[in-house]
This record gives structure tokens, sequence and C-alpha cells, in this order.
């Protein structure tokens, strides 16, 4: 759910909040994406995968995967579950794949619809994946590590970002929501006034706010299993509310949006599975017991 907006749940349909609009005559390689109309929506929204960098600690579990997404679970490169899974929403349109260049032939990219080459940073890959694209349509932003993730997990998410209609949406979950499912696997949570979340593997926004989150995004993915120093990046008052557990997912939505200058909000996932990723080395063998 977006905490300012329509409740979501299990039963969401992105049908339900969508007007279709048939496709135009094709433009030019590299040409500019014509905006919309405002209020105009989109029947499936378009989804970047960030499947790039260099090989890490995940990687050296399974010699030869290029980076963490590509290494096997079930017999499956994360990678591929994570595209699976987008496909069987039915609520994606077009699949962007950000990942080594080398990897673009891969069989485990059959689903997506282009492949692009990732970037030196994080920023450097969004930039890549969002470029080209319509800058007032709203897109998701997935990790491709994501081994349980479900179609209905992603429509259901996928129709929130709609209903709440904001420039930049944060998945989160809530610990008990999660901790009922799946209890075994860990997280970096963050306490807030309503309760105790983390985040998930989504992120949905529209390409014109890339500016204004570029200049922080490094910041950001740095600083995403602290709480406190993600806190302290928007300011020494939301750093103490956050402190002594009196800060409002409204009262940080409000911050983040002052800071980045672009309306931001949290969407509340009921599905467990959209937090399930692999980090660690030892994630690999636990994500084995999970699929």
């Amino acid at each position: 759910m977006c905490i300012r907006a329509v409740r979501g749940s299990r039963g969401s349909r992105v049908a339900g909040n969508e007007v279709a609009i048939a496709p135009g005559p094709s433009r030019p390689e590299g040409a500019a994406a014509p905006r919309r109309a405002v209020g105009e929506r989109v029947s499936a929204v378009t989804a970047v995968v960030l499947a790039g960098g260099a090989p890490d600690e995940v990687a050296a579990v399974q010699p030869g995967a290029a980076n963490k997404a590509f290494v096997r679970v079930g017999g499956k490169a994360l990678v591929t579950r994570t595209l699976e899974a987008l496909r069987a929403s039915q609520s994606i349109g077009k699949i962007i794949v950000v990942a080594p260049s080398g990897t673009h032939s891969d069989a485990g990219l059959a689903l997506a619809d282009e492949c692009r080459t990732d970037g030196a940073r994080i920023r450097d890959s969004l930039e890549r994946g969002l470029e080209g694209l319509n800058p007032d349509d709203i897109v998701l932003v997935s990790a491709s590590d994501l081994p349980v993730l479900s179609g209905a997990g992603t429509a259901a998410f996928v129709a929130d970002t709609l209903r709440c209609n904001a420039d930049l949406m944060y998945g989160a979950l809530e610990r008990t929501v999660h901790e009922a499912r799946f209890p075994q696997v860990p997280h970096t949570w963050a306490r807030m006034r309503e309760g105790t979340y983390c985040g998930t593997g989504f992120v949905a926004l529209r390409p014109r706010v890339f500016p204004l989150l570029a200049a922080v995004i490094e910041r950001l993915g740095a600083a995403r299993k602290n709480p406190l120093r993600l806190a302290a990046l928007f300011g020494r008052r939301t750093l103490l509310k956050f402190a002594f557990r009196r800060l409002s997912i409204a009262e940080a939505e409000d911050r983040a949006s002052q800071v980045l200058g672009a309306r931001v909000r949290a969407i509340i996932t009921p599905y467990p599975e959209l937090g399930v990723n692999v980090d660690r080395a030892s994630d690999v063998a636990l994500a084995e017991t999970l699929v």
C-alpha cells in the first residue's frame, strides 16, 4: 500500500487502475520518447533490472558467474528467476536488463526485451537503463537477485505504484509480515514510529527525477545497511527523531521529498518475497532452501 493513497491488498490488480494506450509509430533509436498527457497511464509499466557490477563474494561461490545476478539457485540464475516473476505478473511490458556486455547472449536473459551494458557505478547503470524512456511514465526498477519473487507480488506492487502516482516510490516490508514467512532470512531493520521495516528489491520512479536522484544515489546505496547513517543524510532533526523512534513514515516521506525536490512515497507491501535477496555468500545456500 501507498501510505497516503488507496490501500493496496493481495487482491490488487493493475487492470483496475489503468487505461491502455494504443502503440504509436516506432521512433528512431536514441530519439527522445514523447511526453504523455498529465494523468495518462500506460497498460503495463517498463521494468529496468539492474544486473551489473563486477564479481563479488556471492559470485565467487560459483566460479565463472559474471556477478551475483548470474549465480544459479535451484538450477536457475538469480536474474532469470527475477525475470520469470516479472513476466508472470502480466503487469510488466518491456523489460530492460542492465548487465555486463559479455552476458547479453546468456540464455538466462532470454525473457528480457533489451540488454544494455552496465556502468562503473549504480547511478551509471540506472541512467543507462532509463535512457530513452518516457520521462513521465512510472518505471519499475528491480534488483536482479530476488530468488523467490512472485508474479502476484510484482503485480500488486505495480498496482500500488499506479495508485500512489508519486515521482519516486520505495518498496518497504514490515518485520512481522516478513518473519511470518521467512523467519530465517536476516535483514537490516529500521524502527519507525509505526513499526519496524526493511527495504525490498523494488523501487519505482519517473525518469525525469533521475537527475535529482543522481546526486545522492551513491550515498543512499552506501548507507542502506545502516539505518542511522541513512537517516543522517536527511538532516540532524531527522536523525534525532529516528534515533528515538519518533520518526513517522509520513515525516520521512516529506523530508525525502524536500531533499530531492520530488514527491517521494513508501509502498508497504504485504508480499515478503519482495524483500528476500542474496547479498552474502552464505545467502546462496539459504536461497536454495527457499526455492
